[in-house]
């Protein structure tokens, strides 16, 4: 029976809760056990550009340009910027801490010790979506500030010549010494002190416009647009189905039959390594999840399921995909296809999961390594894929608040 999750937009409670289980689900989806990763990333990027499973709350789209303009405006030198920076994004833990809504608060835990900063984080997704206009990677915006502090200065005396012979300075020009969008909305009075995840309406209209135009073709952009905030188990269970473009609709087909078809092989993949642990619990467990795989199986989409056009639409699109990745999902299809009942007792297909681990494992194969074995937990991706679709709910979610947000925050 399928669970369901419910989001209650005024309880910080319930909404941390709820994504506290949402990142169970996220560690089982995200652990690539098999390589499936180009193709599900491949999905995601082009269903929703810019987002990460590793985002949790959509105002860090803004905390993180808003500590960096602040010590560019302030032109703080290459031998402190970076370490200041570090420093700011780890004195927002507390004051997170100490809002109503603590759901999503990195270093919730660890407080300032944290491992990963936002702004590694976010720093892709900031650059998808158009507020980020440096080009460089974060280490290199860091190193490079006292040469983007020299353009701008050049930029000054430039524009100061202009003016003085009434010309006007090349827009172009103008906006390659920008590091931030030039409309980015400016911080709180009271920021970074008190601070919380509450979008003000001018903030999420800023942030839906940076999608709109950064990713007009993307689902994300039509949802953020025209939707209210779904709660359901997958993006292709949304309310709205019915109102998405013809586009979205045959990449979430695709997208779905790969999530239903390669979920029997995590499973498949799960009962061999209890099988190997002479786990019978947990052989039965997965058994029982694998049986139910076979029942709610789409058999007849499955046979019909053009795989050439899945590549068609994977391939190239920023994401390697191998040919010993195709292979091997190829081969796990036709497995399907040919019987899906019988594929625990298939030789072939129970080979083709051993040597796929192997080859990605090396000597940490769990099918050669006893120790790596024995630190197995029991579950390795046993999660369907839903492409980010439970991060999305909740940056969609945060952005809809804002946009109806009245005032400000």
């Amino acid at each position: 029976m399928p669970s369901f999750l419910s989001w209650i937009d005024h309880d910080s409670k319930a909404r941390e809760r709820t994504l506290r289980i949402l990142s169970l689900f996220q560690e089982k989806e995200s652990r690539d056990e098999l390589g499936l990763g180009s193709v599900r990333d491949s999905f995601a990027d082009q269903l929703f550009p810019g987002t990460s499973t590793i985002q949790t709350r959509l105002r860090y789209m803004l905390f993180v340009p808003w500590i960096y303009d602040k010590f560019e405006k302030e032109q703080l030198s290459v031998d402190s910027f970076a370490v200041q920076a570090d420093k700011l994004e780890r004195d927002l833990v507390q004051p997170l801490m100490d809002s109503d809504d603590q759901a999503g608060v990195f270093g919730k835990t660890a407080g300032k010790k944290l491992k990963r900063l936002p702004s590694s984080v976010y720093w892709a997704g900031l650059g998808v979506w158009g507020i980020r206009l440096t080009p460089f990677s974060q280490d290199e915006y860091h190193r490079r500030i006292d040469e983007t502090y020299r353009r701008r200065n050049a930029l000054k005396v430039l524009e100061e010549d202009a003016k003085w012979r009434g010309d006007d300075i090349d827009i172009e020009q103008r906006m390659a010494t920008l590091s931030w969008h030039p409309r980015l909305p400016k911080p709180p009075l009271n920021f970074p002190d008190t601070v919380d995840f509450a979008l003000s309406r001018e903030e999420a209209e800023f942030i839906r416009d940076r999608i709109q135009i950064a990713c007009p073709n993307s689902l994300l952009s039509f949802l953020a647009l025209h939707c209210e905030p779904a709660e359901t188990n997958a993006p292709w269970e949304h309310p709205d189905y019915d109102s998405f473009s013809d586009n979205h609709k045959e990449l979430l087909t695709h997208a779905r039959l790969f999530s239903e078809v390669m979920h029997g092989a995590a499973l498949s993949y799960n009962i061999q390594l209890a099988e190997l642990r002479k786990h019978d619990e947990l052989v039965e467990k997965h058994q029982t999840s694998f049986n139910n795989w076979v029942a709610n199986l789409p058999v007849e989409e499955v046979h019909n399921w053009s795989e050439s056009r899945l590549w068609e639409l994977t391939v190239d699109h920023g994401h390697t995909i191998t040919p010993q990745t195709r292979s091997f999902v190829q081969h796990w299809i036709d497995y399907t296809k040919e019987s899906p009942n019988s594929i625990l007792s298939n030789t072939e297909a129970l080979k083709l999961i051993k040597k796929r681990e192997m080859k990605l494992k090396g000597t940490h194969s769990r099918f050669i390594n006893q120790r790596a074995l024995e630190q197995w937990g029991g579950y390795s991706g046993v999660g369907k894929l839903v492409y980010r679709w439970p991060n999305v709910k909740v940056l969609l979610n945060d952005l809809h608040q804002g946009i109806n947000r009245k005032g400000t925050c």
